[in-house]
This record gives C-alpha cells, structure tokens and sequence, in this order.
C-alpha cells in the first residue's frame, strides 16, 4: 500500500478509518484506511516508539518514546503541544524536539514507560512507568495519582468500564502478576489493587485483552489464561499456547473469538467461550509485537517493518 517504516514496527492503533503505527525508527505514521495513503509522520522522538493511543474524543494522539509522552493534535497539521514525563511534569510544546540522535539514557528521575491506555470515556489516560502506573486527568493535562502494587515493571495494561462507570484498570507486570484496581469517582494519590489474580504465570505478562468479564493475559512463558473478572478467577490456561512469547492478544469485534500472537511470527485463533483453538495462520516471519482491531479489519504489527491488515476471516489482504 505504502512505503512504510524502516525498523520493526512495535505498536498499533486504528479507528475505522485511521491507523496509527509507531516503530523502532523513532517515528509514529498515520494512514488513511479508506485510500491507504500515510497522512502523516509524526517525529522527534528521543528512542524508539513503544505505546501509541489516539482518543477520538479530543483528536489528540498520545505516543510514548523512553520516559516521554508527546501529546499531538492531528486536527491542526500533527503537531506536538506537550511533552508529560514519567515523573509527572508537563512541558508545553515539544520536549524532545531537538533530539536528532537516539537517546538511550532517561534523565535523572524519569522511568521508560512501557504502555498507556485511555479509559473508554477518553478523560483519562493510565501510562505505565516502571513498577507503577500514572494516572493523567486529560481535561487539565495533570498527573492526580498512581497505582501501585507490583514488584516489577508493568509491562502492559488495559482499561474497562465497570457497571458502575468506575474505570477498571488491569496491569500485567514482569512479576508475573495480573492485578486489577477499580479507580471510583475523586481518588486520587496512591492506589492499591482491588485484586491480585492467582496464580500467577511463569514468566512476565506481555499483553491483556479485555470484553465483558472476561480477561485473557498472555506470557514470556508461551501460555494464555483466561480469567474470570467477576468471580476473580481463573477460568482456564492453556500453558503452551504458543511456541514462544505470546506478544499480542485481541478480541475479533462482533465475533466470539480471541486472537494470539507470538514472537515466532504465528497467529491462533481461538473460540472465547470454549477457549479452544480454531485455527492458525503463519502472519509473519518475524516477531508480532502489536495486534489492534477495528470493526473491518484485524491489524498485526511485526518486526519485519510491516503492518498487515486483515478481515475477520483470517485472510491476508494488504500490507503497509
């Protein structure tokens, strides 16, 4: 479709009509869905891009480059209007703009974060910074707290409303823990998890996906579980899922079925409910490192600097 990114792509995000990717090439490419063509490139930041959102209801992107986020609005020509750090400051305008060369130290009090997530609502952002997670009040650009409670860098998260309208926020760590913290309305400061699932995996937790009560993490040691967020249990495991790391999970939208990525490059496809396998495709001959959905099309993002789009029904149908 495009000339794309010169060095792995490592994160994903699309609407149905956008496609964000950002790579090891220090840069974050947006693409028009509809003609395929990239819009933009988004640049300047001070390493590789690890974690990207974009939140439909202010037009902002947010994508993350060591112990940065960069906040862009793309309604007026992609530019970058603040820079949050992982300690809690907020730079207006672009922080890292004067970085040409890769930068490999963080500044003194600074942590990589390694993921963010946005609420459903889009008036929070979570950011994932060493063993805790930053919690930004977006109306106002302001950091008002932090979870806390894994021993070891949280790798990955993701964020569901609750019945209630409370966000439910769930981390998987390098600890090999899941927890899950409920953030009711006006907390602020440091928050601990209303749960701690059990058992843990073998190895640190790589990614989460989230529908309804259902939770399904996946593993550096090539295993998924599937747990239960109302009962806060495990429903059942499947220890090697995979033949190596499980990089990447995603629900199939209107569809009962959950989508596995690894490190080997292999893509499974697995029944929700059942939790049984239904098929498997060769995606890619490198590392998967991000899968995304949008209401057409699945996206898998790999190490081979290719984003490749696909239908629900498992087929190929262009790449970027």
């Amino acid at each position: 479709m495009a000339e794309g990114h010169t060095k792995p792509v490592l994160c994903l995000d699309a609407t149905d009509e956008l496609l964000f990717t950002g790579s090891k090439d220090r840069s974050c490419k947006m693409w028009n869905l509809v003609t395929g063509q990239e819009i933009a490139s988004l640049k300047g930041h001070p390493n590789n891009v690890v974690s990207i959102k974009y939140c439909s209801h202010t037009g902002l992107v947010f994508t993350v480059s060591t112990s940065y986020i960069k906040v862009w609005d793309i309604r007026d020509s992609a530019r970058c209007i603040r820079t949050l750090t992982s300690s809690g400051q907020v730079i207006s305008g672009d922080a890292c703009a004067g970085t040409s060369t890769r930068t490999v130290t963080s500044v003194q009090g600074e942590h990589q974060i390694n993921q963010i997530a946005l609420n459903p609502t889009g008036t929070t952002l979570y950011a994932a910074t060493g063993n805790s997670v930053r919690i930004w009040e977006l109306s106002r650009l302001q950091p008002i707290g932090k979870l806390s409670g894994h021993i070891g860098p949280v790798m990955c998260l993701t964020v569901n409303q609750t019945a209630s309208n409370h966000d439910l926020v769930v981390t998987g760590s390098k600890d090999h823990y899941v927890k899950v913290f409920e953030i009711t309305e006006g907390m602020v400061g440091n928050i601990g998890p209303t749960h701690n699932f059990e058992p843990p995996h073998y190895d640190g937790i790589e990614c989460l996906a989230i529908q309804g009560d259902i939770l399904f993490s996946g593993s550096r040691d090539n295993g998924i579980k599937k747990w239960d967020l109302e009962q806060q249990e495990l429903i059942q495991q499947i220890p090697n899922a995979h033949k190596d790391w499980v990089c990447a999970l995603a629900f199939i939208p209107g569809r009962p079925m959950v989508l596995s990525a690894c490190r080997g490059g292999m893509i499974k496809v697995w029944n929700v409910d059942t939790f049984t396998p239904v098929g498997e495709i060769k995606g890619h001959d490198s590392p998967i490192n991000a899968i995304c959905t949008n209401s057409k099309h699945i996206f898998t993002a790999s190490s081979d600097l290719t984003v490749k789009l696909w239908s629900g029904r498992r087929l190929p149908t262009g790449s970027i």
